[in-house]
């Protein structure tokens, strides 16, 4: 479904992607590891199309990103770090906007996503008095209305508790499967519970890409927090 190669980004003196190369399987659900400044963020922003590359290819579903972002923004959507609902508009009002913007004003797409997070006892109140986890909840779910072939997530359960951060994981995982989602994140354990396949980033670099299994045995470690430590920690020697 994606296909990156010798991928980099430099803003004047700093390089926040360096010959990043990746690839990434049709209803994978993949994530991208790493702590702030690993290049998590900047890679998605490149893959929507709202930052341009310096250097590199991108190939998505078959288009090249350099002659057919247009038709790529077509089958992608993006739930990004900041809540992207309008805070005024009860929860009802943006599922109802959203679905107007795509074209899908009556799909029963939007009762199915109503049910699939849980948003039933919510409808009528108004966006800003949420809580995190259901301002989460509505991010992710206003970026289904389009029905993206691709969906990224970038930090979905930032901010939250525990008991949200489980809740926000449970529909994730019914969304396997259903479409390529990229996922990025710098809770290890996110990573571990939810994703198929991780590349583990530092400083614009991936260190390392296989499941977290593969990486406990590539770094002859016990755990994937060790894993995950022991490859930053040589990325630094």
């Amino acid at each position: 479904m994606i296909i990156i190669k010798n991928l980099t980004k430099k803003y004047k003196h700093v390089t926040a992607l360096n010959n990043v190369n990746l690839d990434v399987k049709d209803g994978e659900l993949y994530g991208l590891l790493g702590v702030n400044g690993a290049g998590k963020s900047t890679l998605i922003k490149i893959l929507c199309g709202l930052t341009k590359k310096t250097s590199g290819e991108v190939i998505v579903n078959g288009y090249d990103l350099d002659k057919d972002a247009v038709k790529i923004k077509e089958i992608i959507d993006v739930s990004p770090q900041e809540i992207s609902v309008a805070q005024n508009l009860t929860v009802q009002e943006n599922l109802k906007f959203f679905a107007s913007v795509y074209g899908k004003k009556d799909s029963p797409l939007i009762e199915e996503i109503i049910s699939t997070f849980k948003l039933d006892t919510v409808l009528n109140q108004r966006t800003k008095t949420l809580s995190g986890g259901y301002k989460r909840r509505l991010s992710v779910a206003v970026a289904l209305i389009s029905e993206p072939q691709i969906l990224f997530l970038d930090e979905p359960t930032l901010g939250l508790d525990v008991l949200a951060r489980r809740e926000l994981w449970s529909i994730i995982n019914k969304l396997k499967g259903k479409m390529t989602i990229i996922l990025t994140s710098h809770y290890l354990d996110e990573i571990e519970q939810l994703c198929d396949r991780v590349g583990v980033m530092s400083n614009g670099n991936v260190l390392a890409v296989g499941t977290t299994q593969e990486l406990m045995e590539l770094t002859s470690t016990a755990t994937f927090e060790n894993a995950f430590v022991s490859l930053v920690e040589k990325a630094y020697e």
